[in-house]
């Protein structure tokens, strides 16, 4: 079948993990389509793509149809992902974070590499990166550098923001990457370009992506059927933590936060977890360069009644989005 290239990371282990696949399945992440073809030729008998992006579904026209009933588009966030099926499904794929196809069009704003403007939304939404980095207060700047991207300079850097805004607009990706690479040290050999913690951070509180990380995972719990399948590919660490303590607070082994809390009220399991987080082999490495970073985590969802999850064992990055207009 024709479509836009595009490697989906860690799908073999997913086919493998998951095998037999069957029924229906959900891609949440859509993207390319690389995880709900791949969902296909395994055997599943259909796949709902949702993405929250209109070109990236005006993209998949090209080529949709080709699968007949067996593919279904939904523009949507992955948040809403338990409202788009008639029945539990069989599984469900979340590849989290920005996508290949956003990353190489520099009219998206999400890339140092590629000068455009500073836009970064996954979306449709109000809220770009130009408004957050144009408008907001200096302390949520700091917080966001900080808590979404692990910026250790996050002060520094706003205040530099601050600084340089009130002589001129922030509004293109070079002008923000040169801003940044002026304000931390360059960079020593194999180390990442000084701007990829910021650009990550900006990106994350636009898209408010832990905010829909949390409800797509509280969404697949409901969607999945007993012997289900939920399947997650995250790209950093902070990403991964939260899906980590998800299946394990879902798995019944949250324990106690620490030595001195009392142990936890015993739940009914809703999942069962299939494996820790797994890495891309040597070779997938070598083939694919995004998966060097990537983790994924499955789990089979129990006949336990789904049920309200308590974020605040989640280990969510906490910032306020004040000071914005």
């Amino acid at each position: 079948m024709a479509g836009p290239p595009h490697i989906p990371v860690l799908l073999d282990p997913i086919l493998e993990r998951c095998a037999p696949v069957s029924g229906t399945w959900i891609d949440g992440t859509f993207g390319a389509g690389g995880y709900a073809k791949g969902l296909l030729a395994a055997g599943a008998d259909q796949v709902i793509g949702i993405d929250r992006d209109p070109s990236v579904l005006a993209e998949a026209a090209n080529w949709a149809a080709e699968y007949g009933t067996a593919l279904r588009l939904v523009e949507e966030t992955f948040s809403a992902l338990d409202t788009q099926a008639d029945k539990p499904v069989a599984g469900v794929v979340l590849d989290l974070g920005v996508s290949s196809m956003q990353l190489d069009r520099p009219e998206r704003g999400f890339s140092f590499l590629r000068d455009g403007p500073l836009d970064m939304r996954m979306g449709t939404g109000d809220l770009t990166a130009a408004r957050l980095v144009g408008e907001a207060d200096e302390a949520v700047l700091a917080d966001i550098l900080y808590h979404f991207g692990e910026e250790r300079a996050a002060r520094r850097i706003a205040r530099a923001i601050v600084a340089e805004r009130s002589k001129a607009p922030l509004d293109t990706t070079a002008a923000l990457a040169a801003l940044v690479e002026r304000v931390l040290p360059r960079p020593k050999p194999g180390q990442s370009h000084p701007a990829t913690r910021a650009f990550q951070a900006l990106r994350i509180a636009v898209n408010d992506e832990f905010g829909q990380l949390v409800a797509g995972l509280e969404a697949a719990e409901r969607a999945l059927a007993p012997g289900g399948h939920l399947a997650v590919v995250s790209f950093h660490s902070l990403e991964d933590r939260v899906v980590k303590r998800f299946l394990q607070q879902r798995s019944g082994a949250g324990g106690a936060a620490n030595r001195y809390a009392p142990a936890l009220a015993e739940e009914e399991p809703r999942f069962d977890r299939v494996s820790k987080g797994i890495a891309a082999d040597a070779a997938e490495r070598d083939r694919n360069p995004r998966a060097r970073s990537a983790r994924l985590r499955i789990a089979r969802r129990t006949a336990a009644a789904a049920g309200p999850v308590d974020r605040a064992k989640l280990g969510l990055p906490k910032y306020e989005l004040t000071g914005t207009n």
